[in-house]
């Protein structure tokens, strides 16, 4: 998995008050997780524009002042409920030897068959949480929905691999093909003229059949008179 570097320094002091003058100078604080104790630290928050505003995961190399540099997730964030700046994220550190929960973007690739024919792509995950050794993080998770005809489905089952296992339930679906609606009503309307047609036959062959009852009635009282 790619990574980002942030150049960041450690607190001096733990508040409201510190955090409210840092967030004026345009730095954001931040807390380190996972380690022998939470590390307190702040960088600018330009720093974090490629981490937070994008649709692609990253590890994170967090490198303060004193040349400690520690290898991080992000794994939580919080913005001003008003100007949405970020005010405050937390990260957790990773170790080559410890698995760590992470949501991968999911990369579609291929043409549909479905699609050609007329059905939309649904994608009902765009992201998966897997579990994994920080070596073995993926940058995305790539489905080749080329052979997607309409009706068909991806499970998460179909996408389980050997370096990372899945934090969702066997039987969620990631992606599908669905008859387009506009297909459903013209369907519909068919159906339904098929019906009418059907209808209309039953109805004719009644009317012919009633009056050939007639003719053949008014034909016997001639032959009487």
């Amino acid at each position: 998995m790619k990574s980002i570097t942030i150049n960041g320094s450690k607190r001096e002091s733990v508040g409201k008050s510190s955090s409210k003058a840092l967030r004026n100078a345009g730095k954001t604080p931040c807390v380190l997780y996972g380690g022998d104790g939470p590390i307190h630290f702040s960088a600018p928050e330009l720093a974090f524009s490629k981490l937070v505003y994008t649709a692609n995961a990253y590890t994170v190399v967090i490198v303060l002042s004193d040349n400690e540099s520690y290898s991080a997730v992000l794994q939580d964030i919080q913005f001003h409920p008003v100007s949405d700046k970020i005010i405050h994220i937390d990260f957790y550190q990773l170790f080559n030897d410890k698995k760590i929960a992470m949501d991968i973007p999911v990369r579609v690739v291929g043409n549909a068959i479905g699609v050609k024919l007329g059905g939309n792509l649904q994608r009902n995950k765009r992201k998966l949480r897997i579990k994994a050794l920080p070596t073995n993080l993926p940058d995305n998770i790539e489905i080749d929905i080329s052979e997607l005809n309409i009706g068909d489905r991806v499970y998460i089952t179909e996408l389980e691999n050997e370096n990372y296992e899945f934090l969702h339930p066997d039987n969620t679906v990631v992606c599908q093909v669905r008859r387009a609606r506009a297909a459903l009503v013209v369907e519909t309307e068919d159906e339904e003229g098929e019906e009418t047609a059907e209808e209309g036959e039953a109805t004719s062959e009644k009317a012919e059949s009633s009056d050939k009852k007639e003719e053949s009635s008014d034909g016997d009282t001639s032959a009487e008179s």
